[in-house]
């Protein structure tokens, strides 16, 4: 089922045409009563008021407006005859069926959905979409109600999208849903789009709003990532720590203010990375009495 746009006749023209029909319809019908009552009997008078009447009731049934950035399906006797998009009053077959379909831009926030993420954590996940009808009569004809069609699938569809990737990132290179916020989105728009295509749809926009762990387990997880900061806070600072050490050596063996020993090196080594990695300050022992 594809659209087909359908020609329509403007209103206006029409709705003053059936004015003066029903004007002189109705001075017809008053003038064959009175030639009547007067003993002249006039009944084609009356039967052409009555007839020009008829025709112009239902040449107002067959008046319809439009408004920008809606369209008209039009049927006839549940046949699909075509769409209407021009804006205004317009005219078309009395006996056609019409059903208004917005074209505007739309959206809405889903709840707030409970899932189990890659690694079968569970999380609290919701998404706005943006959609559009671009096909009235897919919207119409191939589904029975449009709007919860897309509310349905968009639901479905931020599911199978929250189970294909882990809250956090744990590996290099690995996608999550709270570090890659632009790939999880465009998975998830592609996801809506084959899901909703056949409703005549187009999804604009898709986006997570709304993103946490399961209160269940909120606790813990944040534990776990103020773990993995600490973790990688020492990491650093280690690494930082003997770089600084190795330097330290190889200046004072370069310029040669001191030698030291192996064993002299090692203690200096301990030292220096026991000032630079702890969490306080230190205090410093000064040995005034020998070299060492």
């Amino acid at each position: 089922m594809k659209e087909n746009p359908l020609r329509s006749l403007p209103g206006i023209p029409f709705l003053l045409g059936v004015l003066v029909i029903s004007v002189f319809a109705g001075w017809l019908f008053i003038q064959g009563v009175s030639a009547t009552k007067a003993g002249t009997p006039a009944p084609l008078m009356i039967v052409a008021g009555v007839l020009l009447g008829l025709v112009a009731f239902l040449s107002l049934i067959g008046l319809y407006t439009v408004q920008p950035n809606q369209a008209a399906v039009v049927s006839l006797f549940g046949k699909y005859v075509g769409t209407v998009k021009d804006n205004g009053l317009r005219w078309n077959n009395p006996f056609y069926t019409k059903k208004k379909v917005s074209q505007r831009v739309r959206n809405f926030e889903s709840g707030k959905l409970k899932v189990n993420e890659l690694d079968g954590s569970p999380i609290e996940i919701a998404a706005v979409i943006v959609w559009q009808v671009v096909d009235s009569a897919e919207a119409v004809y191939n589904v029975d109600d449009y709007e919860s069609f897309v509310h349905i699938q968009s639901e479905s569809a931020l599911r199978t999208m929250a189970t294909s990737y882990p809250y956090d990132q744990h590996e290099d290179g690995q996608l999550a849903l709270r570090s890659h916020a632009t790939e999880v989105s465009k998975h998830l728009l592609d996801e809506l789009q084959d899901r909703l295509a056949d409703a005549g749809v187009q999804v604009l926009d898709a986006r997570i709003s709304h993103l946490a762990y399961a209160p269940e387990i909120a606790q813990a997880m944040l534990q776990r990532q103020q773990a993995n900061a600490v973790i990688a806070a020492r990491t650093r600072i280690v690494a930082g720590a003997v770089g600084m050490v190795e330097m330290a050596l190889n200046e004072l063996q370069k310029n040669g203010v001191v030698h030291l020993d192996e064993e002299r090196k090692a203690a200096m080594v301990s030292n220096l990375l026991v000032v630079l990695c702890s969490e306080r300050g230190t205090q410093p022992i000064v040995n005034a009495g020998t070299l060492y």
